[in-house]
């Protein structure tokens, strides 16, 4: 069975307090996007363990450090189904903001459930991906939504990005969420995100944040200096996705962009 698991980028990201459990409450919109990797298995009876072949990026990450094969381990311990042969191709950068290992994880828990015929609800697909990462329920069910709690209480949104181009950047720089979450500030701001989403992309720039860029400018430039040239090049609106490094930029038709920025694109098209 092949799919294909998308990338998200966050519309705002406010760090709103630190839980008990060391991890911290945040509000965002997730918003999926085209980019994708593919994520493929078939059921190999020869072998006695889990094979995974990674290809694209990101193939020197370990074996034993790869999402996909901690999803299909951790499932494992609950249910039982055949040893897999699986192959990844990875075209959405790690450390990048994008979630692509949440969305590997959960689609290969999807898959597997689907294809192996386990009977397990969306509901509890949820609340086992939440174990994998805590973006990960979001891409059980990849829709436009408001993120609250650890991201993983979510609050379907009707799609409202139809008809915008969008381009993503990335430098080639990943940063560690954790280095992020602990060298950025709980937001003051009691903005709602839900509401503000409602104006017009033109409306967005001082008003919905991602309180990550703070941290990201100042140990990387280069990350500021194409968020600046997102809005020179006529951007309705530019910002950071989640803990970085990529940047993407909204526009109302497709625009040109100086070279030097060009070489950074991964994606773009029609949201």
């Amino acid at each position: 069975m092949i799919t294909f698991p998308k990338a998200k980028i966050n519309l705002g990201l406010r760090i709103t307090g630190k839980r008990p459990d060391g991890y911290h409450d945040i509000e965002t919109i997730f918003y999926p996007v085209g980019l994708s990797d593919a994520l493929e298995f078939v059921i190999s009876p020869g072998q006695t363990e889990d094979e995974i072949v990674v290809t694209g990026l990101d193939i020197r990450t370990r074996h034993d450090n790869n999402l996909v094969i901690k999803a299909v381990n951790a499932l494992r311990q609950r249910y039982s189904f055949p040893v897999l042969k699986i192959h990844l191709h990875k075209a959405i950068p790690s450390g990048a903001g994008l979630g692509g290992g949440s969305s590997d994880a959960a689609c290969i828990i999807k898959a597997i459930n689907k294809c192996l015929h386990l009977n397990i609800s969306l509901q509890d697909l949820k609340i086992f991906a939440l174990d994998i990462g805590s973006d990960c329920p979001f891409f059980i069910e990849p829709v436009p939504s408001v993120a609250t709690g650890r991201g993983e209480v979510l609050k379907p949104l009707k799609p409202f990005l139809e008809g915008y181009f969008i381009i993503l950047l990335n430098p080639g720089i990943s940063i560690r969420t954790r280095d992020a979450y602990n060298n950025t500030l709980i937001s003051s701001s009691s903005n709602n995100l839900e509401q503000l989403a409602l104006l017009h992309p033109s409306k967005w720039k001082k008003l919905i944040l991602n309180d990550f860029e703070d941290y990201a400018f100042k140990l990387y430039p280069v990350i500021s200096e194409i968020k600046r040239s997102f809005y020179k090049s006529g951007a309705l609106y530019s910002s950071m996705s989640g803990s970085g490094s990529t940047v993407y930029g909204l526009f109302d038709r497709k625009p040109e962009m100086p070279e030097k920025i060009r070489k950074f694109v991964i994606y773009e098209g029609v949201l």
